[in-house]
């Protein structure tokens, strides 16, 4: 019987395990690729970021996506719940952090990071019938607050204005109230809060005396006329993970900051 070099076994070894090792690595490539990333939250990234470029950042990141539009706030607690894996904010996060601990005490929030991808700006938004074309952010905030009541007081027809905003955690309010309040709720007697940003479009579209906060992106789309400020209110359009991110979520950050950066 012939002896087996002794040399033979250790490149045997070598072999199976560099073998062993590439396809730990195919199926660790594999399980990533093939387990989709949920993303929750914000309508206004959504409209803005993922409805137009989601195949492109599909692609550019090697990552399946799923989309759960909502509100900013809710993609947050979803976030910190584990039922997604990133947030879509329309808001700073430390605006919707400084809401979410007055309701939710004690969640994890310290471990939450932002990413902003990109910004839009709020539309404050008239009835096709109002005359009114213009306002300075003063005057806006006044609204808001109660200061101002009436549309003469801005060279209107005499009207009560009454405000339409989505409550409830929609990135579009905070970031007004943010602005304009110093982070406190709309104080104004005469506040519509409805639920989606599709409904507000409706209720402006529908009410001659309504001002309304509403995404910049559905304000156009559906041709509600805008009053132009001296000044914009931004919104910072970001991706938020709970702690670092992953390989996987940090490509797909990079993808949707390539991907509306070719359109600007």
């Amino acid at each position: 019987m012939k002896k087996m070099p002794a040399a033979y076994p250790t490149r045997l070894r070598r072999l199976l395990f560099a073998v062993v090792a590439c396809n730990l690595i195919a199926a660790a490539s594999s399980t990533i690729a093939a387990e989709p990333l949920i993303l929750q939250g914000s309508t206004t990234f959504n409209r803005r970021v993922m409805e137009p470029f989601e195949a492109a950042i599909e692609t550019k990141s090697g990552q399946d996506i799923t989309v759960i539009p909502n509100r900013t706030m809710l993609g947050i607690i979803a976030l910190l719940e584990g039922r997604a894996h990133m947030a879509m904010l329309s808001a700073s996060l430390d605006s919707e952090v400084s809401k979410l601990k007055k309701a939710m005490p004690g969640l994890d929030y310290q471990r939450l990071q932002s990413f902003e991808i990109t910004s839009t700006r709020v539309a404050f938004t008239v009835h096709p019938s109002n005359p009114v074309r213009k306002a300075t952010l003063e005057q806006i905030k006044k609204i808001l607050t109660g200061e101002i009541t009436d549309w003469s007081a801005l060279g209107g027809k005499p009207g009560p204005i009454r405000i339409a905003a989505v409550g409830g955690g929609g990135g579009v309010t905070t970031a007004a109230e943010a602005e304009l309040l110093d982070g406190k709720t709309i104080s104004s007697p005469n506040v519509l809060y409805v639920r989606t940003a599709l409904q507000l479009v409706s209720v402006a579209e529908q009410e001659p005396n309504v001002l309304g906060v509403a995404q910049l992106s559905l304000a156009r789309q559906r041709g509600l006329p805008e009053l132009v400020t001296d000044r914009t209110v931004e919104q910072p359009l970001s991706l938020v993970t709970l702690g670092n991110p992953t390989p996987a979520m940090q490509a797909v950050i990079d993808a949707a900051r390539q991907a509306v950066d070719k359109t600007m």
